[in-house]
């Protein structure tokens, strides 16, 4: 079970590792514009608002979370190779969105399966999920040498090929199912959505994640015209991530000292020290130190949002809170600070780092005042 498990996280971050650094060189050497590429990123997560949620609901309802997983898996493959041959902005367009779009629906099935496996087991999530980050780092460090040689042509070539890698991990995850069936998936999103708690909990998420849209959506393009090397920055990427392991490899002693909100609330007031440096320099010894601070930014919220769904939400209706996060948090949110993000960048290049900081400092707050109102208990 550790091992497929395993094997899930580290074929579904491999391709992150190469999507998320290198997508927008790939995009802006196929004649898209920093506006383009903003408002394309932000019609993925725009759409994840809606399909997202469908999805999983359904999935919760039909009691066949891996099947449904396997779908869309294979349809995320098929959009991807579509884009062989594809130019300018809305030659991308269709098939960049769907393969976002389904893609990202099957995040939240993997980690209500993952996370039921791991809490049914007394299983170590942070250990499974560090694989997810080994991956990232041998992906994005591997590509970052490549391209110095080769076209960037070979950004969609490794994305298509570790999607094939996705499907097959898709295929051999546990068939867990809940021990009662969700109901419809209008009432299961009703239900979920009518919790205050659920509500401060997204938001805090969600304000974190959106602070990292100028890190995503530029830092790459920002670094390379600064004079950094492709494999710089594969490097800086992969820096990041190695703290994240080290996060992940001691997330439950972690948790236990300071709990869910705790975790929140750190990865909030790191998000806003990382994005107020971002702003003023890329000083390659500064970056560096900066990085190194991905462990919190990012992979103590992640551990935050999917320990508070495996406490707080009731097993037959997870998948439907992973994607209600991955569709709010990482969808509405993240889109309209991604849109932003496109306009700040091409207004004032690397200085739209600073506009992040505000959305960060937002996150911790929020994270201050769910621990206040949420005891580790089902809502």
């Amino acid at each position: 079970m550790r091992l497929r498990l395993s094997a899930y996280y580290a074929a579904m971050f491999a391709f992150v590792g190469v999507h998320l650094p290198f997508w927008p060189v790939w995009l802006e050497a196929h004649g898209l514009s920093p506006g383009e590429i903003g408002l394309l990123l932000a019609t993925v997560l725009w759409c994840k608002v809606v399909t997202n949620p469908l999805i999983a609901a359904s999935a919760d309802r039909l009691g066949a979370r891996r099947g449904v997983m396997i779908a869309v898996a294979c349809l995320t493959l098929a959009a991807y190779a579509g884009l062989f041959g594809a130019q300018g902005f809305w030659g991308v367009l269709p098939f960049a969105v769907l393969g976002g779009v389904a893609f990202a629906a099957i995040l939240p099935l993997g980690e209500a399966i993952g996370l039921a496996v791991v809490y049914a087991r007394g299983l170590d999530y942070g250990r499974l999920r560090l694989w997810g980050s080994v991956t990232f780092i041998d992906a994005s460090v591997g590509l970052g040498h490549l391209l110095a040689s080769r076209g960037v042509d070979l950004i969609l070539a490794t994305m298509v090929a570790l999607l094939g890698l996705v499907v097959l991990a898709c295929i051999a995850m546990p068939a867990h199912r809940a021990s009662e069936r969700a109901p419809a998936a209008p009432r299961a999103i009703a239900a979920l959505l009518g919790k205050p708690v659920f509500w401060l909990f997204l938001a805090a998420a969600g304000l974190n994640q959106a602070s990292h849209a100028v890190l995503y959506g530029f830092a790459t393009l920002h670094w390379r015209a600064s004079g950094l090397s492709d494999a710089t920055i594969g490097w800086l990427w992969a820096e990041g991530v190695l703290a994240e392991i080290l996060l992940f490899a001691l997330s439950n002693r972690i948790l236990a000292r300071i709990g869910v909100s705790g975790l929140l609330l750190l990865a909030g007031l790191a998000s806003a020290l990382r994005w107020f440096a971002l702003g003023l320099t890329t000083d390659l010894s500064a970056l560096i130190a900066l990085q190194a601070l991905h462990g919190l930014t990012f992979g103590a919220a992640h551990l935050a949002a999917m320990h508070f769904i495996a406490r707080a939400i009731p097993a037959n209706l997870t998948a439907t809170a992973q994607s209600l996060n991955t569709a709010i948090a990482g969808g509405v949110i993240m889109a309209g600070a991604m849109a932003g993000a496109g306009w700040l960048y091409s207004s004032f290049a690397g200085h739209a780092f600073l506009a992040m900081t505000v959305l960060a400092l937002a996150s911790a707050v929020l994270a201050f005042a769910l621990g206040r109102v949420w005891r580790n208990q089902r809502i």
